[in-house]
Parts: C-alpha cells; structure tokens; sequence
C-alpha cells in the first residue's frame, strides 16, 4: 500500500511517482530538514509547533495528508517545484548513503510531474 502523484489531467498515460507510506514520510521529513526543521515536532505529525512557524514553499506537499486532502493547484506545483529542483540540487552536491540517492531519484520524478501539471494547468493528485 503506498500513495501515488499523478498530474490531474485525465491522462491515464501520464507519468507519476510513487511511494509507500513510510518512504513518503522518509522523503517528507528530509525536505522538511533540508528547509530547517524537524516534520515531528510540527503539528499533524505527532508536534504542536503551528505550520504558521515555517516558511517553505514546501508547504503544501509537507503538510498535506497521506490519504485524501484537496489536489495542489499549478501555482502551488510552480512554487514547490522552484525549491524542490534548489534542494535537489544542494542534495546532489553532498553525495550522501543510498537512501539519499533514492530521494534525489524521488525528487527528480517528482519536479517532472509538477512541471506536466504547470505546462497543462492541471492540479497535483494524490491517491
């Protein structure tokens, strides 16, 4: 069982990306790093610090449920997509163990998926 994104464009041919659960998590919680803080300690993952404390444009990939939750919009997929290609790149410059490499594979399939959903104007989908 895992999650997939997908461009919300009725394609069924489009590119996706996909997770299990905990490897989103592992994803979700070394973006959170790579802006400066600890995805535990915020609220709606087991924290109390308010996502109003952060400022990422992240946002709305960190902070939005596993299962369910409303798409990300095109702007919101252009915003994300801007710091996830940065951290990408700061990721690849440190080399690292092999989960980082499997995060900077995520990361590449991810920033091609936002970049269909900004070229067609179509929303991100989870399911």
């Amino acid at each position: 069982m895992g999650l997939v994104l997908f461009p919300g464009d009725g394609d069924n041919s489009s590119p996706d990306v996909s997770w299990s659960y905990s490897g989103f998590a592992a994803f979700r919680r070394r973006l959170a790093e790579a802006e400066g803080f600890v995805l535990s300690e915020m609220w709606g993952f087991g924290g109390e610090r308010p996502w109003s404390e952060v400022s990422t444009a992240l946002e709305p990939l960190l902070d939005h449920p596993d299962a369910g939750g409303d798409d990300l919009s095109p702007t919101e997929c252009a915003s994300i997509l801007v710091r996830l290609e940065t951290i990408t790149g700061q990721w690849a410059r440190e080399g690292g163990d092999q989960l980082l490499q499997q995060h900077i594979k995520d990361a590449h399939q991810l920033a091609g998926i936002l970049q269909i959903c900004i070229e067609k104007d179509v929303p991100l989908a989870f399911l």
